[in-house]
């Protein structure tokens, strides 16, 4: 069992995300005027995550591993299932199609890349700053 809880994790706390990171959780409709505002000194990563998905858990936590330049951006955690309006206000206020998981670059108030399920590679957002 204990093979199965390191590929999937521990099913105690399903909502447990064991986040590696300094996340700014995103849970508030006005923090996307922030995040459009502070996207034009540095750029904002979005991170939309499904807490009961397990392939939405195996990139989060994939991508945790593989992320090592935290001081190039500033990494927002939003919970699809807690506040979905906000993602539907994702969608329409930086025009990105909607998947979770999925990683969102906004760099001077606009998106400019995004990636959904196994194509959440740190290196490949990397070369996107």
């Amino acid at each position: 069992m204990q093979f199965l809880k390191n590929i999937f994790g521990s099913s105690e706390d399903p909502n447990a995300s064991e986040l590696k990171m300094d996340w700014e959780p995103l849970n508030h409709m006005d923090q996307l005027n922030a995040i459009k505002t502070v996207s034009m000194e540095k750029p904002v990563l979005i991170f939309k995550h499904s807490t009961r998905c397990s392939v939405s858990r195996m990139a989060l936590k994939q991508f945790e591993r593989e992320f090592d330049f935290p001081q190039r951006v500033t990494p927002y955690f939003l919970d699809l299932l807690a506040f979905r309006e906000i993602s539907d206000a994702i969608v329409t206020g930086f025009g990105v199609q909607h998947q979770s998981p999925q990683l969102i670059l906004i760099k001077e108030g606009k998106a400019i890349y995004d990636a959904s399920h196994s194509a959440i590679v740190a290196a490949d957002l990397k070369t996107k700053l």
